[in-house]
């Protein structure tokens, strides 16, 4: 009976301890503020209801570290709870590789409700295809003509079906204007200096050398989702 009795007692004291573990907040692994993740020195609230955290991706369809890093977004993505918002955010410092044309067609696409589903085909008609290839496979520098936002119409055109009439009418709007200024504002305020980057709801930013690796990344912007959460 000793010996039952103390299998009982061992179940329910790890009933307990599991109830309590998934109580409490998440414990820090040796994540270290400053080196591992940064703080964004203004924090810039998102439009999200409560209880959601915003992860976002600042890209380029041209920058060929974030084309290696899709793989990884989509496991990040799977990986995230419920709760966690993803959306992008695309960069324009590195007009030598047409990242200011990547960035209008992106927040046309955006604006047509097409952005997210055409996300991977891009990045392929950039570095799989050659659709919009920035780079000479010759020389392994940027192309002497580079893809013009006419060049991206023709690709929603003959892709997801939108006229290239009016993606570049929509291109041209008021509204995506001021939504590449709007980007503009979140990536001077976010301190982003490389892509890809991981911006936490607003407040925090990391990559993935600063993680040390794409698998502590994702397990990083995890625990930070999981901060938020609390």
């Amino acid at each position: 009976m000793r010996i039952f009795g103390s299998a009982i007692s061992m179940v329910l004291l790890a009933a307990s301890l599991t109830s309590a573990m998934a109580a409490a907040p998440p414990a820090a692994p040796n994540w270290i503020e400053g080196t591992h993740y940064f703080r964004i020195a203004a924090p810039r609230p998102t439009s999200l209801p409560p209880g959601k955290v915003e992860v976002t991706e600042v890209f380029s369809y041209a920058c060929p570290a974030c084309n290696v890093f899709v793989p990884t977004m989509h496991q990040l993505k799977q990986s995230l709870p419920a709760n966690a918002v993803v959306d992008y955010l695309p960069a324009s410092f590195n007009p030598t590789e047409d990242w200011p044309m990547f960035q209008l067609a992106y927040c046309t696409a955006q604006a047509l409700g097409i952005a997210d589903k055409w996300h991977d085909a891009m990045f392929d008609a950039v570095w799989n295809t050659g659709e919009l290839a920035v780079i000479d496979p010759a020389t392994n520098r940027p192309k002497g003509r580079l893809p013009t936002i006419e060049d991206a119409a023709h690709f929603y055109e003959q892709h997801a079906g939108v006229p290239a009439a009016k993606f570049l009418s929509t291109a041209h709007s008021f509204s995506v204007d001021s939504n590449v200024r709007g980007d503009e504002v979140l990536l001077a305020a976010y301190g982003i200096d490389r892509t890809p980057t991981i911006v936490v709801n607003g407040k925090y930013r990391l990559h993935v050398q600063s993680a040390g690796g794409t698998d502590q990344l994702i397990e990083l912007v995890k625990w930070l989702v999981a901060k938020e959460s609390h």
